[in-house]
């Protein structure tokens, strides 16, 4: 029997009939519309034909040839309402997440906007880049103009984009607020914002460009939140930003090795191979695989621990299968200590006995930080995975070990004393050691030489030789200071400009859109379970406007006072008896205005 996508809204309601509402702690089940909807083997069938999907779209998946929808893409596409509504899809990274999104986006477009209608945000620079790319040929039939706003890259070039009349834009955080500030990029257009990766972007410590970025956007009927995990700042920014989104959930089972420790060291940001070095120095692993982020780094960074005095060798994708082997072998039998890799070179590695898993710099994600932790720690043996971390990253990853069960270990840079006096134990560890058997002629010969010399001289002059020409690594400390004083001052500076700014927004919006409005009072408050977001979507709700028509809302313990624009204002008078009902007011006066120290109205 030829399968049919009734089957699957079948299949789905009967779920959704039997299955428990979802409990997570820290969500309020009265601001979100829990519909965790699993994602069933059936849809493996599916084809994209099945959904109501424009022709030029159809094409574009055509010449791709993609055919069926990954199940995420599924799930977004069945909802019917979806223009109409926010949105969060919880999804791992991988899962086609940008034609999920990308899709409904464009098939909804009834004329091809040539202002920007629709905001990507992403994390990195790479995943804007791809993202980019991804909606071009999606949009290719369609003649779909897209600007791509990242760090690093001409910003002249990006202003031509932005003024060319795209209907997309893809960008980060940070260079799209940059071009918001500049008056490059209009925002009055725009109708949908969304998240992609909200949980890696907040790992990254974006969130002030978050909040900045939507103060900004005044029009916004959308917003769409797509993100791998739900961590507590994820979770606060959707209560702040999106009103009763819709959830859609496709679980991932992260688990941690038990038989792995986490370690995190605080570097210097300039002093990156120098602090490596402390660390190796400190930790004197027997097999240290060390990731980095790109080929030059490993070549980099495995020349400078040669230089060091380490046995190191790199690996990177662009070796040959010879070199490639050569570095393994040597690695794999002990010949060198320390490989230096990248992911895409280190994938499918499987090395016995690697003591230390280092990483140098912010891992891409939690995922990524579990998979490279779980190359140490195997066939029963104890492994540590350590990171090593700037200031600025640091704090972002606490944020990404926020939401695991992980337990990592904080430890401050060892310097040269430290070394010094970690070298002490180690030889004294060896020389107290009773369970080293000493051989016959050595036994005798010290025995000789302790009858004709005293022992303690002799002791030092076996502990000075052993100890010349220890190398003790680098001083950094100064460094170190120098880096958390800048932290320090950025933050400072950018929370004073985003003050700045929305102080300037502020006084834009009273002078506007809500000159002719005025301020109502509602005798509800914190005390009674409110917060601003929850407000915000029941006041929508009521007076079946958008939020657009409402301004600042000053929430009290048993109070609340709200800005309503002229038409908001008219509305509320009209639908007075409904915020009686819902008890947002006590009660109305025959007069039908509101009674003083209830709800009362101030004009402007």
């Amino acid at each position: 029997m030829a399968f049919n996508v009734q089957w699957v809204y079948l299949l789905k309601s009967m779920d959704r009939i039997s299955s428990e509402k979802m409990s997570m702690s820290g969500f309020d089940h009265d601001l979100f519309d829990f519909k965790k909807k699993e994602v069933n083997t059936l849809t493996e069938k599916i084809t994209f034909k099945q959904f109501p999907l424009r022709q030029e779209i159809l094409c574009a998946l055509n010449k791709k040839k993609f055919d069926n929808p990954s199940p995420v893409q599924v799930q977004v596409m069945n909802e019917t309402n979806i223009m109409n509504e926010d949105l969060i899809v919880q999804a791992k990274t991988g899962s086609g997440k940008t034609l999920a999104f990308g899709i409904p986006l464009l098939n909804t477009f009834e004329k091809i906007p040539t202002q920007p209608a629709v905001l990507i945000l992403s994390p990195t620079r790479e995943l804007a880049i791809q993202t980019a790319h991804e909606l071009k040929w999606l949009g290719s039939e369609m003649d779909i103009k897209i600007a791509t706003l990242v760090g690093g890259m001409d910003i002249v070039n990006q202003r031509r984009e932005l003024l060319n009349g795209p209907a997309l834009v893809v960008g980060t955080p940070g260079r799209v607020l940059d071009h918001i500030r500049r008056g490059n990029y209009r925002t009055e257009e725009i109708q949908t914002i969304v998240l992609d990766e909200g949980d890696h972007m907040l790992d990254l410590g974006f969130r002030e460009e978050l909040e900045a970025i939507f103060e900004s956007h005044e029009n916004v009927d959308r917003i769409w939140l797509f993100s791998a995990t739900m961590p507590k700042q994820v979770r606060e920014l959707s209560k702040n930003y999106l009103t009763h989104p819709k959830w859609i959930s496709l679980d991932q089972d992260l688990t941690a090795h038990q038989d792995i420790k986490h370690r995190v060291y605080l570097i210097p940001f300039h002093h990156r191979l120098e602090s490596l070095v402390n660390v190796l120095l400190w930790e004197g692993p027997e097999k240290a695989l060390i990731f980095c982020s790109t080929r030059q780094e490993t070549i980099e960074c495995a020349a400078f621990l040669t230089e060091a005095g380490f046995s190191a060798n790199a690996l990177h994708g662009e070796m040959t299968q010879r070199e490639r082997n050569s570095s393994l072998n040597s690695f794999r039998t002990g010949i060198t200590t320390c490989l230096v890799a990248t992911d895409v070179a280190a994938r499918g590695l499987d090395i016995d006995m690697v003591s230390h898993v280092i990483q140098l710099g912010l891992p891409g994600d939690l995922n990524n930080y579990v998979h490279r932790s779980g190359r140490t720690g195997r066939a029963g043996h104890l492994g540590l995975s350590i990171v090593l971390l700037s200031n600025r990253e640091a704090s972002h990853f606490r944020n990404m070990f926020s939401r695991s069960s992980l337990k990592v270990e904080w430890k401050p840079l060892p310097d040269q004393g430290d070394i010094q006096l970690k070298n002490q134990q180690r030889i004294e560890q060896k020389l107290t050691d009773r369970n080293v058997t000493v051989e016959p002629h050595i036994q005798k010969w010290s025995e000789k030489l302790v009858a004709e010399e005293d022992p303690v001289d002799l002791v030092a002059k076996l502990l000075q030789w052993n100890s010349k020409g220890n190398n003790l690594g680098y001083s950094l400390k100064l460094f170190l200071d120098e880096d958390k004083q800048i932290e320090r001052e950025r933050k400072s500076r950018f929370l004073q400009e985003r003050k700045n700014h929305q102080r300037k927004n502020l006084e834009k919006k009273s002078h506007s859109t809500f000159a002719k409005g005025g301020t109502i009072r509602l005798s509800t408050g914190t005390t009674n379970g409110w917060e601003v977001g929850k407000l915000l979507g029941t006041l929508c709700r009521i007076l079946g406007t958008s939020r657009q028509e409402i301004g600042n809302i000053r929430l009290r313990e048993d109070y609340a006072n709200v800005e309503l624009s002229q038409k908001a204002l008219q509305l509320f008078q009209e639908k007075k008896p409904k915020f009686v009902e819902e008890y947002l007011i006590n009660h109305m006066s025959s007069s039908k205005r509101p009674t003083p120290n209830r709800s009362s109205i101030i004009s402007n």
